[in-house]
């Protein structure tokens, strides 16, 4: 398979850039009933003004040139048939997205499609996980058939739960392409990595204009879409390479998923459905904690942004971990165990020390600094 060219990744790179402007300007000439949809009013919103959500179309756009600049007769066709095996998944998000859909359970069923269209198209599903018990069932073909689709199908869904503040769903999917492409790299998958590489630059070129000032979101179309490849990636990784440790994989996506099983912990909990939208995440959580410690709530610009910085070292050390333990499956267990227990606990301990801090005066009214109580957090 010959190399990647530097050229490809600076085009795709431009061309969602290009694609990501273009839709803004289209966007704001449009009536606000057509395409901005009122998020900011939701329970989960991280920002306060309608903001354009098809960012999706813009990564697909770029990935559309991505694989025609690098489809040869002597590629693999590893990045093809995974971006045509995403099309149902990008189809229903991108309805969501402009007010057509509103079930997630539709959305769900999307990404499942587009899982069973992966293994159509490739032929290949994830047959081992490193746990003993899962893995004598995994030998029944349709059991690891159908785990592969609903893992899938929910791994993707945590992207798109993480397309809130900006840049955070965007920066998340970049680590986890890079991260994957080392992993590749290494099991001399060249495929796979470029593939991989290619999606990154899709990102780099739509994070110029949602990070730090949030001018356009993934949206479902994108987050899904993201979320399915880069699963879909990881495993082929995992059926081509049986050396490197599916936990050191999971490590990979530890963030994303961690949120989304601590969400459906918490909802639980409560009695709620767990399709329910909050606004508890772990990054809404850090997101407010700037804004009652730090900042203010007059200054969700800056503390939008903020949290995405200091949500990111939770979110590269285990990828970073992932990569450095990929041939080593005990450590990457251990390492799991340990990422787990320090989210939760972080989580946590923040809930219960927040709400008794004090935030510092707002120059901008000129008012005393204020005793947050727990009410400025909802319970977990």
């Amino acid at each position: 398979m010959p190399a990647l060219a530097f050229t490809t990744l600076i085009t795709v790179a431009a061309a969602s850039c290009l694609a990501a402007t273009f839709l803004i300007w289209f966007i704001s000439r449009l009536p606000s009933t057509l395409m901005q949809r009122e998020d900011a009013g939701a329970v989960q919103a991280a920002h306060t003004r309608p903001t354009a959500r098809v960012g999706g179309l813009a990564i697909m756009v770029a990935l559309a040139a991505g694989a025609l600049m690098h489809n040869t007769p002597s590629s693999d066709h590893i990045f093809v048939l995974t971006l045509a095996s995403a099309l149902p998944v990008f189809i229903v998000g991108l309805g969501e997205d402009v007010g057509l859909f509103a079930s997630p359970r539709r959305r769900l069923l999307a990404a499942a499609a587009s899982g069973v269209l992966f293994i159509l198209l490739i032929g290949q599903w994830l047959a081992a996980t490193d746990i003993p018990g899962l893995d004598y069932a995994l030998q029944w073909t349709p059991a690891a058939l159908l785990f592969s689709i609903i893992l899938a199908a929910g791994v993707s869904h945590a992207f798109n739960l993480i397309d809130g503040l900006n840049g955070l769903a965007g920066l998340t999917a970049l680590g986890a392409a890079l991260a994957l492409a080392a992993v590749a790299h290494a099991a001399e998958l060249p495929g796979h990595r470029d593939a991989l590489l290619i999606m990154s630059a899709a990102v780099v070129g739509f994070l110029i204009l949602n990070f730090p000032f949030g001018k356009i979101f993934l949206g479902d179309a994108g987050a899904y879409t993201l979320g399915h490849m880069l699963v879909w990636i990881a495993i082929s990784i995992l059926w081509s390479a049986p050396a490197v440790s599916p936990l050191a994989v999971l490590l990979i996506f530890f963030w994303p998923i961690a949120d989304t099983l601590l969400a459906i912990a918490r909802r639980l909990r409560l009695g709620k459905s767990i399709t329910q939208p909050d606004r508890l995440h772990f990054h809404q959580f850090v997101m407010r904690a700037v804004e009652i410690v730090l900042l203010g709530r007059r200054r969700r610009r800056i503390a939008n942004p903020l949290a995405t910085l200091l949500t990111l070292p939770f979110i590269g050390a285990p990828m970073a971990a992932g990569v450095l333990l990929q041939l080593d499956r005990g450590g990457a267990a251990v390492a799991i165990v340990a990422f787990a227990c320090l989210f939760v606990a972080t989580y946590r301990i923040g809930m219960w020390v927040a709400p008794r801090l004090r935030r510092t005066p707002d120059a901008t009214r000129g008012t005393e600094p204020k005793r947050r109580t727990k009410a400025d957090f909802p319970a977990q």
